[in-house]
């Protein structure tokens, strides 16, 4: 007995092999189970952008969408194995460092790091105001000295990054995104990407977010400055940002088309519980209005490629 097979068999196999794959782009970061910030923030974004996320946990924060109680960190050896196991099996082109969870493992993952020291790296500083004083101060001279050499851009509220990199500062004047990427680039990182930098108050409600490398300020935006608390932006950023970096955008580029997609995330957010709004990084899948009929192409109101990446309306906040 004999039984045909269709000429075509086989093709969804052949365009399957020969598709290329995804940007891999791998994130050490806490494991968050309000799906607001680490891990799960970056995996919904890093897919977002079109790239495949590497997920390697550090610690397991204890938290609800209002405030962290506790974390239990992750031993620096199953961090190593988590990381190796992948990275012998596929190829990354691009990394994101969250939150590590200890000193100890801030040198377990600086290690893993050394040996892909081609891949660029984006490392996000969180506020770490829950953690014990020593430990917290242990961590941050740990960071200092381990990851900022390897990282290409970090990412922080201007406040953090000024109390983490410029601990001394006691300037009545904020110090400048291009005071922080000078402190930044005497460890060896490259550029800063500050956030919610406050403008003086005669120009309205509005923060800056600036890109700046020792020699100045690069690019930046103003947004306008809201109420609403959001938990997981800093996460969403430096994602969004790696994942652009990890297919060879350009740097500025990357930056204002990350900051872009922030910006829509927190439009689109929503308040799970009881706590802070978490960013929507799925906002482009919504259904459209039903109540507004759709627009074609060519007509009045269509919206062409360049509106494209806009949120309604044009404006755009970041918190």
């Amino acid at each position: 007995m004999t039984t045909d097979i269709p000429s075509d068999a086989g093709t969804a196999d052949d365009a399957l092999q020969e598709a290329p794959s995804p940007a891999c782009v791998m994130s050490f970061n806490a494991s968050d189970p309000s799906g607001a910030s680490g891990l799960g923030g970056d995996i919904a974004t890093i897919a977002a952008m079109g790239a495949h996320a590497l997920p390697v946990v550090t610690t397991i924060i204890m938290r609800d969408t209002a405030e962290i109680f506790d974390q239990h960190v992750i031993e620096g050896d199953a961090i190593v194995e988590q990381a190796r196991s992948i990275l012998e099996d596929v190829t990354v082109t691009g990394f994101k460092v969250g939150f590590l969870g200890s000193a100890e493992n801030v040198s377990a993952v600086a290690e893993i790091l050394s040996d892909y020291a081609e891949v660029p790296l984006v490392s996000y500083l969180p506020n770490l105001s829950w953690v014990d004083e020593d430990e917290q101060q242990s961590y941050l001279d740990a960071f200092r000295e381990l990851i900022l050499p390897a990282t290409e851009v970090l990412v922080g509220n201007h406040k953090t990054l000024t109390d983490f990199l410029l601990p001394e500062w006691d300037n009545e004047r904020p110090a400048s995104p291009r005071e922080l990427a000078v402190a930044a680039a005497e460890h060896g990182t490259r550029f800063v990407l500050v956030t919610g930098v406050m403008l003086p108050a005669k120009a309205g409600q509005f923060i800056d977010n600036v890109l700046a490398s020792a020699q100045g300020a690069l690019t930046g935006e103003k947004f306008e400055l809201f109420e609403v608390s959001f938990v997981g932006a800093g996460d969403t950023l430096s994602a969004a940002l790696a994942s652009l970096l990890a297919v060879n955008s350009e740097l500025q580029a990357a930056v204002g088309e990350a900051l872009q997609f922030l910006d829509q995330s927190l439009d689109a957010g929503f308040r799970p519980g009881m706590g802070h709004v978490v960013p929507d990084r799925f906002f482009w899948a919504l259904p459209p209005d039903e109540e507004e009929p759709p627009v074609l192409p060519g007509e009045p109101g269509a919206v062409t490629p360049d509106d494209a990446a806009l949120p309604p309306g044009g404006s755009r906040r970041v918190h």
